[in-house]
């Protein structure tokens, strides 16, 4: 078990707390991971209450957001030429198939609310805790590579607009 994920263990249909633990020092995914946790715990509000119809908007939001954040950690890994993506996008895509059948049993009646929190929960601390560490590294320094190959574009620009070489 990994630093600190002792503290996940027990994922049930639950108010959820983001902690530093989690953060992987990429503002874009550290965000997107954070909504998400928003939106689980919206989710158990939602279940709560046993509003259908807010359970209906919620667990549609976090299907889309969920698909987009994934989408966007894909370009981000693919870019920077993360070695372990094929393999980190085959993750990503057995997930999508579980929740796709989730959100299928929801639409045809079957109350998954909590099976569905319980799921999204145990895999985003997992996954943050487990995979997403792994690539973190790469996608930094490919982003700090990125930002050094602008900035020096941008002083040679300027050096030859203002009269040098």
């Amino acid at each position: 078990m990994l630093q600190g994920q002792e503290k996940f263990k027990d994922l049930r249909m639950a108010h959820i707390e983001w902690t530093p633990e989690l953060n992987l020092g990429i503002a874009e995914i550290d965000d997107q991971h954070r909504r998400i946790v928003d939106y689980l715990n919206e989710l158990y509000q939602a279940q709560l209450r046993q509003d259908r119809n807010m359970l209906k908007e919620i667990i549609d939001d976090v299907m889309d957001y969920t698909l987009s954040h994934l989408g966007f950690e894909e370009v981000m890994m693919r870019d920077a030429g993360y070695e372990f993506f094929n393999a980190h996008k085959w993750v990503h895509d057995a997930f999508v198939d579980r929740v796709s059948g989730l959100h299928k049993r929801f639409d045809e009646g079957e109350d998954v609310a909590a099976e569905l929190h319980a799921l999204l929960a145990r895999w985003l601390v997992n996954h943050i805790l487990k995979q997403d560490k792994h690539y973190v590294d790469v996608v930094k320094a490919h982003a700090s590579q990125n930002a050094l190959h602008t900035q020096s574009k941008r002083m040679n620009w300027l050096s030859q607009f203002f009269g040098g070489k």
